[in-house]
């Protein structure tokens, strides 16, 4: 890569901000690349590297001055369902970001972070595999609203303007124990369902007890297939987008091959450790997210299956300086 390259992260104190960062600075290939990051609440660790602004993306003088200068943009900023914000951080900042984009002498690729929100995630019905050319479907909620209104303002970008974007459709993040967190009956449980609410409070707290796995069930009692991406497998495709020339203008599923299914993870969890699980009913729906679009064009390959995933979580040891903390409900 030339000289002189800068990119720009929003979002950079997330977990796919923090994981991005971390391996962009390792890499040779990005040795010579320079580093801006648009903080809001919290800090990035110092680094020689890295340049840091304090602001919020919808004010738009600030935005200008963190795209002076930037050749590429990674957008990860985001709110979740808390509508008095959304507006202003994921539909006007990002307006003032690609603004600031399509004027810029320097400016080479915007990436978008994505999310299956956008369509519908496992709320609907979805016969067949989801792919990149499936009409949006947000499920109700200004989140699910905000993503499909990002990708299509970043399509509206191509069309208008040429834009060289790319946007990576992520389904549900995981890192560290998440993944264990998720299936919690306790009050500690990672996003959603919450399945405390599936059950008596006694039932709840002995599934706490001897640690029961939740079987997901859709309406008709079939396990429900669910899709998951480790923040690990999320950075690789992020890292492989990055001036790649098949990534122009394109949208591309980035997601496990195949999605969990609830059962498998409770007869693994069973076989592996002795866990007993127990079936939900729930109104939720299996989905495929399909990811055959970026294996074949940017030779991306996740590396986390169904049991690495769980292994991962469940050999995760937290350090005394790293407590679990969840900025926002799944």
């Amino acid at each position: 890569m030339a000289d002189g390259n800068r990119i720009l992260v929003t979002g950079a104190t997330g977990k796919v901000g923090q994981a991005f960062l971390r391996r962009f600075l390792s890499q040779p290939r990005f040795a010579e690349w320079r580093v801006r990051v648009l903080v809001h609440n919290r800090d990035v660790a110092p680094h020689p590297r890295i340049e840091s602004l304090r602001g919020s993306i919808a004010d738009a003088d600030l935005v200008a001055e963190a795209l002076d200068g930037v050749t590429h943009v990674l957008h990860l900023a985001t709110v979740k369902e808390t509508p008095q914000e959304i507006m202003d951080v994921a539909i006007k900042g990002m307006f003032w970001l690609l603004e600031a984009c399509r004027q810029s002498e320097t400016f080479a690729q915007f990436i978008l972070i994505g999310g299956d929100a956008g369509m519908g995630h496992f709320v609907y019905p979805h016969p067949i595999p989801v792919t990149e050319t499936q009409k949006h479907s947000a499920y109700p909620g200004c989140y699910a609203l905000s993503k499909v209104l990002e990708e299509v303002m970043l399509e509206q970008y191509y069309i208008q303007y040429d834009l060289n974007g790319c946007c990576l459709r992520a389904p549900w993040i995981m890192e560290k124990d998440d993944f264990k967190y998720q299936l919690s009956f306790g009050a500690d449980v990672f996003g959603g369902p919450r399945w405390h609410e599936y059950v008596s409070a006694e039932e709840a707290a002995e599934y706490v007890r001897t640690q029961t796995i939740p079987v997901m069930l859709d309406p008709d009692g079939v396990p429900v297939k669910r899709n998951f991406v480790h923040v690990e497998d999320l950075v690789s495709a992020i890292l492989l987008a990055l001036d790649h020339p098949k990534a122009r203008q394109q949208t591309f599923n980035i997601c496990m091959n195949e999605p969990v299914d609830y059962r498998q993870v409770a007869v693994y969890l069973q076989e592996t450790r002795d866990l007993p699980n127990v079936d939900i009913v729930t109104p939720y729906h299996s989905t495929w997210l399909d990811n055959a679009k970026a294996r074949f064009l940017l030779g991306w390959n996740p590396e986390f299956d169904l049991a690495r995933m769980i292994d991962s979580a469940w050999n995760y040891e937290r350090r005394a300086d790293d407590p679990r903390k969840i900025w926002y409900p799944g």
